[in-house]
């Protein structure tokens, strides 16, 4: 009898290579169910939640960001890649791997690591329109690298042999269709009827500058009927912008929520998304076709975020706004003009090349069984 196809997944630190590990997770399953699928992440990020709540096992090893700003801990960086890439050995073995997928992020580095100690075959997708420190390392250690967008071959090491497969998303987003489950979206969240909704989006743990700006925005606004702002803070924010809320006297204009846990029916309400430019937030605008306003983190190793913002905001379908420009006078000035005039959003949300993200899980999950050595149906990707 066949043993069931081993995968452990690298993923950790924020959501943005968090969810496209579980979204490669799902379409492994599709694939064969009886895949068996564990996680190598870290104690500090968010995977220590995400991962057990979706029923994957994680295993975590002791990493420290690949970060220039650690001053003189950087130099701790070897040592630390060497214990923990063993300790990832040693979680392989456990798990008689077969095959080791490390989707950025330092959390993901030991994956990679431990694979190359244990002769184990692997693949590093890059999810940013600019790689990170952690898979420009990791990518001299494989000959097997896939990316989300055609332009980060160009800043990737080895990126010439790098295939595009587009950004893993849930299958409920890649499947969504807006205009069906827009009135269950709208009941869900409890919409005012007649208004429109803009969303404030700031990412896994929320954005303070976005959340202020949307407090702001919602005092700006508080008489007005036809629009309603449903911001997303993240659960530590949730308290002090609902008490900001409150006594702004915003009344039905906006309501604040901790985080999404059906972000297919908040694309779904949304007439406009403002957020942060993580590659999995711009694949998913993409995908579902929400017009949006992106504000890049300033503080994003080598700008990555701009760079992604620029795929949506260079096709039209995103306007893009700096950090620093980000206050309730700005974003009124930019979002009253397209609330009152919906087929300049419609023109926006045709705008984004869907691309590959819609099928981009399968892809992916078809290139790592085959590198695995088990039969597969894959599609040809062209390098």
């Amino acid at each position: 009898m066949r043993t069931p196809l081993s995968v452990v997944i690298g993923a950790g630190g924020t959501g943005g290579h968090i969810y496209p590990g579980l979204a490669l997770a799902e379409a492994l399953r599709r694939a064969d169910p009886e895949t068996v699928i564990s996680f190598i992440g870290t104690e500090r990020g968010l995977e220590t939640t995400l991962i057990p709540a979706a029923g994957y096992r994680l295993h975590t090893v002791d990493m420290i960001p690949f970060d220039p700003a650690l001053g003189a801990k950087r130099f701790l960086l070897p040592a630390a890649l060497l214990r923990s890439g063993a300790q990832a050995r040693q979680v392989l073995r456990t798990q008689k791997a077969h095959i080791v997928v490390g989707m950025g992020g330092y959390p993901s580095a030991p994956a990679i690591v431990g694979a190359k100690m244990a002769g184990l075959p692997s693949v590093i997708h890059e999810s940013n329109a600019v790689p990170g420190r952690a898979n420009q390392f990791a990518a001299r250690l494989t000959p097997h690298l896939t990316v989300a967008f055609d332009g980060s071959r160009a800043h990737l090491s080895g990126g010439e042999r790098a295939q595009t497969v587009g950004m893993p998303i849930a299958a409920s987003l890649a499947a969504l269709n807006r205009p069906a489950q827009r009135e269950e979206a709208r009941r869900a969240f409890a919409i005012p009827q007649g208004a429109r909704v803009v969303l404030f989006n700031g990412g896994s743990l929320g954005a303070a500058r976005l959340t202020a700006a949307a407090v702001g925005l919602a005092a700006r606004w508080r008489g007005r009927g036809d629009v309603h702002l449903l911001i997303k803070t993240g659960p530590a924010a949730l308290a002090e912008t609902r008490r900001g809320l409150i006594e702004a006297g915003v009344g039905p204009v906006a309501q604040a929520v901790p985080y999404l846990d059906r972000m297919d029916l908040a694309y779904a309400v949304a007439d406009l998304v403002v957020c942060r430019a993580g590659s999995a937030t711009i694949a998913e605008l993409a995908t579902t076709g929400v017009p949006a306003v992106l504000v890049p983190y300033p503080h994003a190793p080598g700008d990555h975020q701009t760079h992604n913002a620029r795929v949506l905001s260079d096709a039209g379908a995103a306007h893009l706004l700096p950090d620093a420009e980000t206050t309730s006078d700005r974003l009124a000035e930019l979002i009253d003009p397209l609330l009152a005039h919906p087929t300049r959003l419609a023109v926006m949300g045709r705008a984004a090349d869907p691309g590959n993200h819609a099928h981009a899980a399968d892809l992916l999950a078809e290139t790592v069984i085959r590198l695995a050595g088990r039969p597969s149906t894959a599609r040809e990707l062209t390098p």
